[in-house]
């Protein structure tokens, strides 16, 4: 395609920080998870008490994936690659949208397909960024776990399997750049879908069968539908089956194809899903800066409730198997007492416990993605008109950040409930009913602390306020996932607020840490606020 090679070089040029940020940073992950059982796990006695709890417990599964072995590859691998698929994946459809719905709604691809070229070269070279992208954080993975002193072959296999996930979803995030009106649509989009395969992937996991030496676990035919699932499948520390990559290249070969055409023949600013026209006039509600929020936030809002629903559902109903599983084994559950030193809840409450921690990184999410909404209103010319009305900046981020909180309030509370009903419908009684929904909400003040960071980097540094508000969140959950594998300083992993949540109801709560988290988010916003006021708009 004429054009091709230029395009492709300016965009290669548009992503030389933030794409080998995204690169660099999944790779020393591994390379640091990699190390740490290494390390933490070095005789075989470790890895297997480890994989053993971990194939008994649904919870284990649902996090973090497939055990399938005790060798230290096969630990490395269960411990730790359904996270980095999913960092994969965000990496390649953020990428593809950027330089396709984005540069639409903001007017530069009309700029470039006025000159002879074909519609869809600029799509085409998204496509092959991606591709290369996702090649080269394959080959970083293998180089990663090979330094850490893996096999080669599996970790060869490993690396592929985190760049094959992400090269099918840059395939999916394309067609959702061609389907959805808007930036903002497509990227919701296509992070759903991420979400979906982690939980899909979760919940066939969670529903598989385990050996008789419990030591390896095949999934349910449920993970079938996930991308992380066929991942997974490859083993690449005991048989390295590539077979299942094969099968998710071919799918995302067939959707390039098939997008590119599509891309052909529709024509600029049009999606497959139309824009529908709003009211001619706003409804009461949205005639302030706050009503306006939060008729914004809301269908966005409802997207994360399900997810914190299905999660609660999840942790409610598969509570009672654990219990069963576990509980009528006695040695399992001292070595769980071992693994957690001073847990007084039972097995139930340890499996809802950790579930309930991921819906707080949901909520922190949303509470984000709320906040990072003033970007992209500011961004696309849009702000501007807002604030040509008798408005000051620092009312328009002020009604956001109570969008925002509100959001990060109904997630939580969603899923406490959702998991409160999932142990009714399941015949296990509380006496306490609103229970749940409290550990639940423990984690509120640290969702707050992260939507406080994000509206200081929207007021600060508008134009890295995306990336550095994700790379936060992503931070935050590193080090509260990883810290202790990773023998981590305790200093550094208490910067993350995830670190200080009370893990209800397996602890008691302490007010001290809450307090201090909301108060720094208060702070946080005020700042905000303050500095907003003094900075022009910038595109």
């Amino acid at each position: 395609m004429t054009g091709l090679g230029a395009l492709l070089l300016v965009q290669a040029r548009r992503e030389r920080i933030v794409l080998p940020i995204w690169i660099a940073g999944i790779s020393f992950l591994c390379f640091a998870v990699a190390s740490a059982v290494s390390a933490e796990f070095a005789g075989v006695a470790e890895r297997t008490s480890i994989i053993v709890v971990a194939t008994t417990s649904p919870a284990f599964l649902f996090i973090r994936g497939l055990p399938d072995g005790t060798s230290t590859g096969a630990v490395v691998f269960f411990q730790g690659y359904a996270f980095t698929a999913v960092l994969a994946a965000l990496m390649s459809t953020f990428l593809v949208i950027r330089h396709t719905r984005a540069d639409e709604e903001q007017g530069r691809e009309e700029l470039i397909t006025s000159t002879p070229i074909r519609r869809a070269t600029p799509l085409a070279a998204s496509l092959i960024l991606g591709m290369a992208a996702n090649l080269v954080l394959a080959l970083g993975v293998f180089t990663a776990f090979t330094a850490a002193g893996l096999p080669a072959r599996g970790s060869l296999t490993a690396g592929f399997a985190v760049g094959v996930v992400g090269g099918f979803f840059l395939a999916v995030a394309a067609v959702l750049a061609q389907v959805m009106p808007s930036a903002r649509g497509a990227n919701g989009a296509a992070a759903g879908l991420v979400g979906a395969a982690y939980f899909v992937r979760g919940i066939g996991d969670a529903l598989g069968t385990p050996d008789d030496g419990l030591t390896h676990v095949t999934s349910a035919w449920v993970s079938l539908l996930s991308p992380i699932g066929w991942g997974q499948r490859t083993r690449p520390f005991t048989v390295a089956d590539a077979g299942p990559l094969m099968i998710l290249a071919t799918a995302a070969a067939v959707l390039m194809v098939g997008v590119l055409w599509l891309r052909s023949n529709r024509d600029l600013g049009v999606s497959l899903v139309p824009e529908r026209p709003g009211r001619d006039r706003a409804a009461a509600g949205s005639t302030s800066l706050l009503g306006l929020g939060w008729r914004l936030q809301l269908p966005t809002l409802i997207g994360w409730s399900i997810f914190a629903a299905l999660l609660g559902g999840i942790a409610g109903g598969l509570g009672p198997t654990v219990s069963n599983v576990i509980g009528g084994n006695q040695s399992l559950s001292q070595l769980i007492a071992r693994l957690v030193p001073g847990s007084t809840g039972t097995i139930i409450d340890l499996f809802t416990t950790a579930l309930l921690g991921i819906a707080g990184v949901l909520a922190a999410a949303a509470g984000i993605q709320a906040m990072l909404r003033l970007r992209a209103e500011e961004a696309e010319g849009r702000a501007e008109l807002l604030l040509a009305a008798p408005r000051t900046k620092a009312q328009w981020l002020g009604a956001n950040v109570i969008v925002a909180a509100v959001s990060t309030v109904v997630v939580s509370v969603v899923a406490g409930v959702a998991a409160s009903a999932g142990l009714t419908v399941a015949g296990i009684g509380t006496d306490s009913p609103g229970l749940l929904v409290a550990a639940a909400a423990a984690h509120l003040p640290a969702a707050a602390v992260f939507v406080a960071a994000t509206a200081v980097l929207f007021a600060t540094i508008p134009r890295l306020s995306i990336p550095l508000a994700w790379g936060l969140l992503a931070a935050g959950l590193v080090l509260g996932q990883f810290g202790e594998l990773l023998r981590l300083p305790g200093w550094l992993q208490d910067v993350s607020p995830f670190r200080h949540s009370p893990a209800m109801p397996v602890e008691p709560f302490e007010p001290f840490p809450s307090l201090t988290m909301t108060g720094i988010a208060v702070l946080g916003a005020l700042l905000a606020g303050w500095v907003v006021r003094r900075r022009d708009l910038t595109v």
